[in-house]
C-alpha cells in the first residue's frame, strides 16, 4: 500500500482494502471460491500488499461461483454500503468484469462519467471459464469470447493495439443499438460457457483480451488455492502463483522504472469520503437520459 502517500491515492487504498475484506468475508460466508488476480495477485507476492502506485484490485472467480454471486449479494450483502454491478438489458457499465462498489465513496473514470450509474469506487471480479479440450472449440470459444467483449464493453480500447482499437470501432458502428449488442454478447456469452463443457482441466480469463485468453492454468490451482499475507490479511492466490506470475508478468519481482509506476486508471474524479450521489450532474450525468449507451 501506499502508505506514505508518495503516490497520493493511500485513501483510495485504503477503501479498497475494505471493500476486499467484506468481499472476501462474504465468499467465505457462502462457500464462493476466489483468489487475487493480475497485480493485485503480484502485490501480494512481491511486496505483501497492494502495489503502491495501484488504483485497483482484482479477483479471479471460478464461473460457476460467479454466476451465483449476484443473486447471493442482493440477498446477503451489505447493500446499503456495497452495491454489485455486471451488464445487462438495462444497463452498460462499460466492463467486462462485475464489479463491487461502495456507495459512500465517489470514483468516476473517463469512460463513465456520462452515465447515471453507481459511481462508488470498485473491486473488479473477473470471470475464469473452463477452456475446451478440443482446438477446434478452444478457437469457438475464443471468437464468440472476443465478440462478447466487442459487445458487452461497448468501448474503444484505449490499450490494445491499433488493429483491435479500429476492428472494435468498425463492429460498433455496424451495430449501434443497445439491445442488438445485448443480444449478442448474451448469446456468445452462453456459445463461450458452453464451449468449456468438455473441458481439459484448465481455465483462463478469456473475457479479457486475445493476450489473456491465452494464459491457461489448471483448475485445480484455484479449487486448493495457497494462502499469502495482503496487508497483514490472509488472502488465495493461484495455488502455483510463481508459475502463474511468470506467465503473466515474467521477471515478477523485477520493479517496474520509475517512469511506469502510474495510475492505471484514467481517473476523472474521485472523493473518497463523500457518497457519488452528491457530485450527479456536476462530474457524472451531466447530459440527462444518457444512461447506457456507448459513447
Amino acid at each position: 500500500m501506499d502508505h506514505e502517500n508518495k503516490y497520493g491515492i493511500k485513501d483510495i487504498q485504503e477503501k479498497l482494502l475494505g471493500i476486499l475484506l467484506y468481499f472476501s468475508d462474504f465468499c467465505q460466508a457462502h462457500d464462493l471460491r476466489f483468489v487475487l488476480a493480475g497485480g493485485t495477485c503480484l502485490g501480494a507476492i512481491r511486496s505483501g500488499g497492494i502495489i503502491p502506485w495501484d488504483d485497483d484490485l482484482d479477483v479471479f472467480m471460478l464461473r460457476e461461483d460467479y454466476e451465483k454471486l449476484i443473486p447471493l449479494w442482493n440477498k446477503y450483502a451489505d447493500t446499503d454500503r456495497y452495491t454489485i454491478l455486471r451488464s445487462n438489458d438495462q444497463l452498460n457499465i462499460h466492463h467486462a468484469a462485475t464489479e463491487v462498489r461502495d456507495n459512500y465513496t465517489t470514483f468516476i473514470n473517463d469512460h463513465s462519467k456520462d452515465l447515471d450509474m453507481n459511481q462508488g469506487l470498485m473491486i473488479d471480479i473477473i470471470p475464469l471459464d473452463d477452456v475446451p479440450a478440443s482446438r477446434f472449440m478452444q478457437l469457438y470459444q475464443k471468437i464468440h469470447a472476443m465478440l462478447f467483449a466487442c459487445y458487452n464493453f461497448q468501448r474503444l480500447p484505449n490499450h490494445k493495439s491499433k488493429l483491435i482499437y479500429e476492428m472494435t470501432k468498425i463492429a460498433l458502428k455496424l451495430v449501434p443499438s443497445f439491445q442488438a449488442r445485448y443480444a449478442i454478447w448474451k448469446y456468445c456469452e452462453d456459445q463461450m460457457i458452453k464451449a468449456g463443457r468438455h473441458s481439459n482441466g484448465h481455465v483462463a480469463s478469456i473475457i479479457e483480451g486475445p493476450t489473456i485468453m491465452k494464459q491457461t492454468f489448471p483448475k485445480d490451482w484455484i479449487e486448493q488455492p495457497a494462502y499469502v499475507t495482503f496487508e497483514g490479511e490472509q488472502m488465495p492466490v493461484p495455488r502455483d502463483y510463481d508459475a502463474w506470475l511468470t506467465m503473466s508478468y515474467g521477471d515478477y519481482m523485477q520493479l517496474p522504472p520509475e517512469e511506469e509506476r502510474v495510475l492505471r486508471h484514467d481517473i476523472y474524479f474521485y472523493d473518497m469520503h463523500t457518497p457519488y450521489p452528491a457530485y450527479r450532474g456536476k462530474y457524472y450525468a451531466v447530459k440527462e437520459g444518457k444512461h447506457d449507451q456507448a459513447n
